[in-house]
């Protein structure tokens, strides 16, 4: 096997041994290169006499394929091979819940951009200009773009063979047809938001000896690659061999497959190193989304304010293929209802096939959605009550005991009324007008479209749930191999697990587990491979829970066999042993270096973490004893200055309360609040893919716009740690909930700055100026 070159150091030589255990904040040990340009990603590596791969995709979002001609891109100078469906050695279909991704697509393609078929040229370019030689004819039908249509229209035509609805679920509590003295409602939609990840999808294939194939790649999920992969390319899972490389953010869109297929199957048919990195423009195409939502929303309370009943129906677009719709749609459903108290609820939800742009995972996977129309409901709520929003929130929040509109009962702490009032406490930025204001921290920054003049101040809350970890039955597990071994007369521990550093600082908190628990300085981070047992992804906020779950174990099984050693060599009882500081030390007052104890010998343990069994919801009530193994709380206050004559918008202030259970590493967790706020801040005023007719129209950086620096307001974060007994260390999710709640907030202190009923977001300067 060749092994891959790269230009920087590669990212799993990233293992120095940094001080800190649990509850510390050592330094990351992939920061000073990522902060200097010397981290190698993905896309850096390199091997001897590698090829380039090439996709050859649709530019329609529906038609049939009569006919490809491969022959004039296959003469081409330079180009090594040329692949269709035809060349597929496997199954031509993959997907993570259904089975009904076509690798290329054979007579019909269902959005533009899907695959049709590959190259692999000796040059990038050559790539190209081979690809534009292929001759495919194509009959193009009229696509369907309308997902509440889809859901409803028997009329229209299938787009896979069960139909254009991927899941219906309801969720009846209580009477569904109650009635209340104040009732608010309204239909609420979200645009396709992009993960906008900064480093491309892209990998290297190298062909082995034994007739199997490696690819290093930036995923969230090795295992689930690797086993789609194999199914594919006809080969046993022993044969397909995974590395992570550097992954240059994810946030659920390195959850579906893109190149890994395509870049294996080329290597196999050339015989050679492939490599495959996609440009801009092409990896808008090239991965999921996350999904836009159509929402319908009616809330009813009574004078004082207590919830009566929430009723809701939620249409989710999930594109030409399943992905993820089937839990985006149990995530909506059973988390619709928000943080709150509700007797009685009525839900509905449809994920549907269109034409459009295939979305999946996201982060907030399923919760963004509502919780976008369920806290604007609360807004509206209040205004309708004469009530202060924060107030309405707080006499109606879940507390641990609570049931859900699931039937599922809160068994874990659940302060939400506490983080709204945390948020209240935290100091409101001034605002003085008498001043000159300085145009930067105006609506329209240095563009200098305002000096002060028609500028409004608004103030908005948000709080939310969100389920950590995967539900509904799913066995979530993760493994990890933990070895402890003397090195120089320093004792060491190395950790491996298939878990993926996609930016979340995970490899920090394995080395903070290992050091806590096995008491020594040293920890080595194994590269992440199919070599080890399945982590599960790097998503549902559920790594430090499960795969750190699963190191604790790994490092108590070997902690154990060090303490039955000194026990059978000392006479030591085991149950007074304690690690610390490189040392095995006895309440007795005996004490011995591990590094002597160990010798040569080396400590090897593998072990497995599994959480609570979940159950699925019934598919005509919605109801479950467990739909989740846990929920996630986080609450927003935004404050924004708003430009009501150009519709401009500045967040001034963008707040958080969170609770996180057991902050294993707190400054990561600040960070994590901090970045995935900035994603909610996106959606709530800039970040949509625009389609129309099912064709994308603003597939770059150029026209879809992500927050800078310059965007990104001052925040206030509140850690607050009520822990979760049945979790690791008490931990709860940490990375998705403030992606959540920030959006609404956002909208909120919109509204209220301009009195205008805002139903869709992101929020553009026409729905404030020309309303």
């Amino acid at each position: 096997m060749t092994t891959p070159l790269s230009p920087a150091r590669a990212p799993q030589a990233l293992n120095e041994a940094i001080s800190g255990g649990i509850g510390d904040s050592p330094l990351r040990p992939d920061g000073t290169l990522k902060v200097s340009g010397e981290y190698a990603y993905s896309s850096d590596l390199w091997a001897e006499d590698m090829l380039w791969g090439a996709t050859l995709r649709s530019p329609h979002p529906y038609a049939r394929i009569n006919s490809i001609d491969i022959g004039p891109a296959l003469k081409h100078p330079g180009v090594y091979a040329v692949l269709t469906h035809q060349d597929v050695p496997g199954e031509n279909v993959y997907g993570l819940k259904v089975s009904d991704t076509p690798v290329l697509a054979e007579d019909v393609v269902r959005y533009q951009g899907e695959p049709v078929a590959l190259v692999a040229a000796d040059h990038p370019e050559t790539a190209r200009r081979a690809l534009a030689k292929i001759v495919v004819d194509y009959d193009v039908l009229e696509p369907i773009t309308d997902p509440e249509r889809a859901a409803h229209d028997t009329t229209l035509p299938k787009l896979h063979p069960g139909g254009n609805v991927v899941r219906y679920q309801p969720i009846i509590k209580g009477d569904p047809d109650a009635t209340a003295g104040v009732v608010v409602s309204d239909v609420y939609t979200l645009g396709i938001q992009d993960q906008a990840f900064l480093g491309p999808e892209s990998g290297l294939a190298i062909p082995d000896e034994d007739g199997g194939v490696d690819l290093f790649l930036a995923t969230q999920w090795l295992h689930v690659d690797q086993k789609q992969t194999a199914r594919a390319l006809g080969l046993p899972l022993d044969k397909v061999r995974f590395t992570m490389s550097g992954v240059g953010g994810a946030f659920g869109g390195r959850e579906d497959l893109s190149m890994q297929i395509h870049c294996c199957m080329l290597a196999l048919r050339t015989g050679k190193p492939v490599k495959m990195v996609y440009n801009r423009f092409e990896s808008f195409f090239g991965h999921v989304h996350r999904h836009p939502a159509k929402m319908y929303y009616e809330h009813g309370a009574t004078e004082e304010g207590k919830l009566v009943y929430v009723r809701a129906r939620m249409y989710f677009d999930g594109g030409a293929y399943a992905s993820k719709t089937p839990v985006v749609v149990s995530n909506a459903t059973s988390l619709g209802t928000g943080p709150y108290e509700v007797p009685n609820t009525r839900i509905e939800g449809w994920g549907l096939y269109t034409n459009n742009p295939p979305c999946g995972a996201m982060r907030g996977l399923g919760a963004v959605q509502p919780a976008f129309a369920y806290e604007l409901q609360m807004d509206k709520l209040a205004q309708a009550l004469g009530m202060d929003p924060v107030r309405l929130r707080q006499i109606n929040a879940v507390e641990e005991g609570s049931t859900m509109h699931t039937g599922q009962v809160l068994d874990s702490p659940a302060p939400v009324a506490e983080l709204l009032q945390r948020l209240e406490q935290i100091p409101l930025p001034e605002e003085d007008r008498s001043a000159p204001a300085d145009v930067r921290n105006l609506p329209g920054g240095v563009s200098n479209t305002t000096h002060g003049e028609g500028i409004v101040r608004g103030v908005g809350y948000s709080v939310i749930i969100k389920n950590v970890s995967y539900a509904e039955g799913v066995d979530d597990y993760s493994t990890a191999r933990v070895q402890l071994q003397a090195i120089a007369g320093e004792p060491v521990a190395t950790v491996h697990t298939a878990a993926a550093e996609v930016g979340q600082g995970l490899i920090t908190v394995q080395q903070q587990i290992a050091r806590s628990e096995l008491g020594v300085e040293r920890v080595t981070i194994h590269p992440a491979d199919t070599n080890v047992g399945d982590a599960g992804s790097s998503s549902a906020s559920r790594q430090t829970y499960i795969t750190g779950g699963a190191v604790r174990n790994a490092c108590e099984a070997v902690r154990q066999v060090v303490f039955g050693r000194v026990a059978q060599r000392y006479g030591e009882n085991a149950e007074d042993l304690t690690l610390s500081g490189g040392k095995v030390i006895s309440t007795s007052g005996f004490v011995v270096d591990l590094a002597t104890l160990l010798g040569d010998e080396v400590i090897e343990e593998t072990r497995e973490y599994h959480h609570l069994t979940t159950y699925p919801m019934d598919p005509a009530t919605g109801q479950s004893p467990r739909v989740h193994v846990q929920h996630a709380f986080a609450a927003h206050r935004a404050v924004v200055d708003v430009d009501t004559d150009l519709g401009l918008v500045k967040v001034v202030q963008l707040d958080c309360a969170q609770d996180v259970g057991k902050a294993i590493n707190p400054d990561a967790v600040v960070g994590q609040i901090h970045g995935g706020s900035t994603q909610g801040l996106g959606l709530a005023v800039m970040e949509e893919i625009k389609v129309k007719d099912g064709k994308i129209r603003n597939p770059s950086f150029t026209d879809y716009l992500i927050p800078t620096i310059l965007d990104t307001p001052p925040m206030n974060v509140d850690v607050i740690e009520r822990a979760d007994p049945n979790a690791p260390y008490g931990v709860r999710g940490v990375g998705e909930p403030p992606t959540i709640s920030a959006t609404p907030a956002i909208v909120n202190a919109i509204r209220n700055a301009t009195g205008l009923n805002l139903t869709h977001t992101p929020v553009t300067p026409e729905h404030i100026a020309v309303a």
